[in-house]
């Protein structure tokens, strides 16, 4: 299911710059040839072990592509007026300690850009959120993929800015794990086997078992960036 129309557009307006997440981008970088190997759902073994059994005439026919959607999108930039975008930057960092500050949120909200059940074995969604407070805003664009029993893959791009300082850092980290490995971990946290159940829905409770793969920190200043009106220049 693509929800096309669902996006989340950031506008510094004194330097044109933008950052959107929009699913037509992110479903643009999903593998399209299955160079990058296909996942398998987990009794694929088994059902192709009974086929060769029963039609050994009958030729293997696989998606051309990655069926479990998986991207790397971390959002659409459209550099400033002076040609500023995000950078590289090892020093940058997102400050959590002023995310964990109890101040009012002044707009909240989420949207989902795509999402598929897998033919029913398992889930892949991808959706962003927003949190807006008066000093700063926070974004979590958020890819989440359980193949049952075979992967559990997180892939979060964090967007902070800061609005005094007009500065925005973005920080992509991917997790992946064994379905298995993390239901042994959830069972070493106390879960019950319902409860279980209920986790791997919800990926907020499964990103920390996961071990990080790749991240990668970049971070833009816009202040000051902006075109000076006449009123301005004088």
């Amino acid at each position: 299911m693509i929800f096309g129309n669902n996006h989340l557009t950031l506008l510094h307006r004194p330097s044109s710059y933008t950052l959107s997440f929009h699913a037509e981008p992110a479903l643009d970088l999903v593998d399209k040839t299955g160079s990058n190997g296909l996942l398998k759902v987990h009794y694929a073994k088994a059902w192709s072990a009974t086929r060769e059994k029963t039609s050994s005439s009958i030729k293997e026919v696989v998606k051309p592509f990655d069926w479990s959607y998986t991207t790397s999108y971390k959002g659409t930039e459209s550099p400033g007026t002076n040609g500023q975008t995000l950078q590289q930057d090892k020093n940058a960092r997102i400050p959590l300690e002023l995310l964990q500050r109890r101040d009012p949120i002044l707009f909240a909200d989420e949207v989902v850009l795509y999402e598929s059940e897998l033919d029913d074995n398992g889930v892949s969604v991808l959706s962003v959120k927003v949190r807006v407070m008066e000093a700063r805003m926070l974004v979590l664009c958020r890819f989440f993929l359980r193949l049952d029993n075979v992967l559990v893959r997180v892939r979060d791009t964090r967007v902070y800015v800061d609005f005094e300082e007009e500065r925005v850092v973005r920080e992509y980290t991917a997790r992946e794990g064994e379905f298995n490995e993390v239901k042994k971990k959830l069972y070493m946290e106390g879960l019950m086997p319902d409860q279980i159940t209920i986790a791997f829905r919800d990926a907020n409770q499964l990103a920390h078992l996961l071990p990080v793969v790749e991240q990668e920190v970049e971070s833009v200043c816009l202040k000051g960036t902006g075109v000076a009106s006449p009123q301005e220049g004088r």
